[in-house]
């Protein structure tokens, strides 16, 4: 069923790769809908939000945004959020420029990103950007230039949107790998980093999360207790 707003929504863009798309196996839970979380769909339409809200790849499951959103809601009766999906599983941030094609799924992360949000936006105001990636560039030569990538990829969406105090919450990687622990934990060390020099920003811890048996994506309880984080920290930013 297609769903036309009839109130301005709280949109919330969901960027990165596939945790942030998700690889959680689908539950009962995920076929279930928010009655106020709507999400913008691959042709471009409001539908009822279910998981998995991605279709990047096959394997796209349960996810942190639809957690997210209904945290959101939970914590305003009057809010309606609308979220746009748009990561792509297994991109580099290189990828998330203008005009750069992934060359897996041929998509163009930014640029789709861009046009999904300007589209989703004639219909509400943007609350925020959701972004979790790095496990593409969590290796030495990649965390070199990570930092740079990241603050102007900020700096640009926001002023493509028009959205120059937009909140971005980003979320740590997970230690899901024994072999890719000191990796990992340089990587969160730069996303912490960047806290004090992009504006409205913050990072969301993610101890204690699971995978599902990949040692690489989150099972589905753990996918939706990051979304629970990611919802905190926003709202935290919005205090500000």
């Amino acid at each position: 069923m297609t769903t036309s707003p009839d109130r301005p929504l709280s949109i919330v863009l969901l960027l990165g790769q596939s945790n942030m798309a998700g690889r959680g196996r689908a539950d009962p839970v995920a076929t279930e809908p928010h009655p106020r979380v709507l999400a913008w769909s691959r042709d471009d339409r409001w539908v009822p939000a279910r998981d998995p809200l991605h279709w990047d790849k096959p394997e796209a499951g349960v996810g942190p945004g639809l957690a997210c959103a209904s945290a959101l809601v939970a914590a305003d009766p009057a809010a309606w959020i609308g979220l746009v999906p748009a990561a792509v599983g297994g991109t580099s941030i290189t990828v998330w420029e203008p005009g750069a094609q992934d060359p897996v799924t041929r998509a163009f992360p930014y640029d789709d990103a861009l046009r999904r949000a300007r589209a989703a936006l004639r219909h509400g105001v943007l609350r925020g950007i959701l972004w979790h990636q790095g496990e593409a560039d969590r290796g030495a030569a990649a965390r070199a230039h990570y930092a740079q990538r990241f603050t102007t990829l900020v700096a640009r969406l926001r002023a493509e949107l028009q959205a120059p105090d937009v909140p971005v919450v980003a979320g740590e990687l997970p230690q899901l790998h024994p072999d890719r622990q000191a990796d990992t934990t340089a990587f969160n060390g730069i996303l912490a980093g960047l806290i004090p020099q992009i504006p409205r920003f913050a990072v969301v811890g993610a101890d204690g999360l699971r995978d599902g048996g990949d040692r690489l994506h989150l099972d589905a309880d753990s996918a939706r207790a990051f979304g629970r984080r990611y919802a905190t920290a926003l709202l935290a930013l919005e205090r500000r």
